[in-house]
């Protein structure tokens, strides 16, 4: 009963995410390939990278779905218990990366408008996410060769042979457990503990100048406030809990027994990213407004559709004409801080 249990939770939470996650990172996609083709940014480089990283998590989600349906027994090939595993776990930190990078560049176009519009390049933003793949690579490549390690003395010490080399990523010998877990905790200090010691310094000092540029629409201040607290409390709640079973794992020298449900709220991260995608850019709430509009061209009955699509074509308008102005604005201080709400 407590694993039928565990397996509602864990399909329940694979299940949303994955029929939450996939349409809207899609659409997310779809609406920064558009912009980055038109006029690339930095921060749209980064929150297309952001995307693609989620998109990835998501196709390989249904293994994990298939594995909880079958009670934790791997039935698929071995060789894609490795292979899902690696790309299940770097998604996540390179997750982690991108928020970071996004918080970095949010707070460098405000804290210092004239020096930061004068030197940021696309360039840089297309290295730093080569970086962030190559890196997450290199640290999380311990799940692909941990399998490996000590397999023979694995395969002695179970009694259950037929089931113990069906189990993915589980059961870990004391060979392996010696090399897993201080990986385990170098994954906590570096790639958890500095992404979000650098995340908070940024947002926090992000709100502190936003609070005192008085210049700025309200509503654009405390748009671009709630989405810097919104991207601190996704990154404390998604990756918090499963980076902190690392630290227990260590000292107990032993995965922690709720590791894996630690483990849902990182899953649980990709169809949140695409709320920060909508608070973060003006691209993607043009592209959520335009879809609205024409599902009400379509199907709202009670205003005639010429009248109503001849209004949103004003709006439209009106929206691209004061997004083109607010693009063409550089030279004050105030200015470029204000286009970097966008």
């Amino acid at each position: 009963m407590p694993q039928q249990c565990h397996r509602a939770l864990c399909l329940s939470v694979y299940i949303i995410t994955f029929i939450l996650g996939l349409p809207m990172n899609i659409l997310a996609f779809y609406t920064f390939c558009k912009k980055v083709r038109q006029k690339p940014t930095p921060i749209d480089i980064l929150l297309l990278n952001l995307t693609i990283s989620d998109l990835l998590f998501l196709i390989f989600l249904p293994f994990k779905m298939q594995e909880v349906m079958n009670n934790m027994i791997w039935n698929l090939p071995y060789a894609l218990c490795p292979l899902s595993g690696f790309i299940f776990y770097m998604t996540i930190y390179n997750s982690t990366f991108c928020l970071t990078a996004v918080s970095v560049e949010r707070y460098l176009g405000v804290a210092f408008p004239i020096q930061h519009t004068l030197k940021r390049r696309p360039v840089y933003a297309v290295a730093a996410c080569i970086f962030f793949w190559i890196f997450s690579f290199i640290n999380l490549s311990i799940v692909v060769i941990i399998p490996f390690i000590g397999s023979e003395e694995s395969l002695s010490n179970t009694s259950n042979h037929n089931d113990s080399t069906r189990i993915c990523y589980e059961n870990f010998t004391d060979t392996q457990l010696n090399i897993l877990l201080p990986v385990r905790l170098e994954l906590f200090v570096v790639l958890f503990c500095i992404p979000f010691i650098i995340c908070c310094f940024c947002y926090i000092n992000f709100i502190r100048v936003l609070s005192r540029l008085h210049n700025i629409d309200r509503r654009r201040r405390l748009r671009a406030i709630g989405m810097a607290l919104g991207t601190l409390i996704v990154f404390a709640v998604c990756f918090g809990p499963y980076n902190i079973s690392h630290v227990v794992g260590f000292v107990m020298w032993k995965s922690p027994e709720w590791r894996d449900k630690a483990l849902l709220c990182s899953t649980f991260n990709a169809c949140l990213d695409p709320f920060i995608f909508y608070m973060s850019s003006s691209a993607v709430r043009g592209t959520v407004g335009s879809m609205m509009k024409g599902f009400r061209c379509r199907f709202g009955g009670c205003v005639p559709s010429h009248v109503f699509c001849t209004s949103s074509r004003s709006i439209t308008m009106t929206a691209t004409d004061k997004e083109h102005n607010q693009e063409q604005i550089n030279g004050s201080g105030k200015e470029a801080a204000t286009s970097c709400l966008q």
